[in-house]
């Protein structure tokens, strides 16, 4: 029997399906499979590898390969307990986090797990005016986020080496495609695995797809060795970085 499928990004340019996918993993149940049918315009670099990259980061499972028609790319998934991209092109910053918890994955909104001092931090450094709204923050400050892993666990460090890697090279290529001004790495030693085992806070020699990059300590409560007001102080600088507050 096959699966129900969702037709998105019908003449539109392929930057519009981060958002598409994430307002559609909104809306489905958990573990809901069905077929996508993505046939935006095409645009530069548009095609299954893209999609694929696209499936991951909306939090999707892919039950098997892509298959391609013209332009568009149809893919069988399966809904995760996961946390969609909040992404679009003229992002001023991209905040890049581990993975999500499950507070996260059940709110649809990152770093929503009480005690965690993202949104206080953002929200004091002028990065964000709202709390707890993605979508506010991308529209209005240009603030866009994603996690290196899309599996949801309570601790990050419960996922792999190489589940990092992966994803590490995921955030490359959308950094490459979608162009902020400069990236936020939220944990340290979350850089250190993927990057520079060297690494310390503060801009990286390394770049993200091209795009500057600045490295900071986690914002989870467990870090007890950064006060809220070291972490104000590092949103300040990253959004310094990418071209003032």
């Amino acid at each position: 029997m096959p699966l129900p499928q969702h037709v998105l990004g019908t003449s539109r340019p392929d930057t519009d399906l981060p958002l598409l996918l994430a307002d559609l993993h909104a809306g489905l149940d958990l573990g809901n499979r069905s077929t996508l049918r993505l046939e935006p315009a095409i645009g530069d670099g548009w095609g299954p590898d893209r999609a694929s990259d696209l499936v991951v980061g909306a939090g999707f499972v892919a039950l098997g390969g892509t298959l391609t028609d013209g332009n568009a790319v149809e893919v069988d998934v399966e809904r995760r307990h996961s946390l969609p991209d909040t992404v679009s092109p003229g992002m001023r910053l991209l905040v890049v986090g581990l993975n999500p918890s499950p507070a996260s994955a059940d709110s649809g909104v990152g770093y929503h797990r009480p005690g965690n001092r993202f949104w206080p931090a953002v929200l004091a450094a002028g990065v964000a005016t709202v709390d707890r709204d993605p979508r506010h923050a991308l529209a209005h400050h240009g603030l866009g986020m994603t996690d290196l892993v899309r599996r949801t666990t309570v601790r990050a460090d419960e996922v792999a080496p190489d589940e990092f890697r992966e994803g590490f090279a995921r955030v490359d290529r959308l950094c490459a495609w979608l162009r902020p001004l400069a990236a936020c790495f939220v944990g340290l030693g979350g850089w250190r695995t993927v990057a520079d085992r060297k690494a310390v806070a503060g801009v990286q020699d390394r770049t993200l797809g091209g795009v500057p990059v600045y490295v900071m300590p986690h914002t989870s409560g467990l870090n007890a060795h950064s006060r809220l007001e070291d972490l104000i102080a590092h949103f300040r600088a990253a959004g310094e970085l990418a071209g003032g507050a």
